[in-house]
């Protein structure tokens, strides 16, 4: 089961963080997080990239400040790091971890 949350943004827009199983190894965790315009949008864009079974059920884990400033300021608005939070550990573009998942 995943955790995760979402907050909305003042111009109506919503950025969703997740915390799901690494495709890479088995035992870790990544903090994903999505910036759209709606979380079924939010959810949908990472199902699109490949991850399936991506549910968002309540908010008991929304992002932080710091969260919605790093998926804010990113192109693609699509980034992870792993989880726990490790603040020395920069956020990554989600084309980085799938394609870590492609090529074990």
């Amino acid at each position: 089961m995943a955790g995760g949350g979402f907050c909305k943004l003042p111009g109506g827009n919503v950025v969703v963080a997740l915390t799901l199983p690494s495709p890479v190894s088995e035992g870790c965790r990544v903090r994903v997080l999505v910036h759209a315009q709606n979380r079924a949008r939010a959810l949908t864009r990472l199902r699109n990239l490949g991850l399936r079974a991506v549910y968002l059920r309540g908010n008991a884990e929304p992002p932080s400040l710091d969260e919605i400033t790093a998926v804010l300021h990113h192109p693609d608005g699509v980034i992870w790091r792993t989880a726990p939070d490790d603040v020395r550990e920069l956020w990554h573009p989600i084309r980085a971890l799938l394609r870590s998942a492609a090529h074990p």
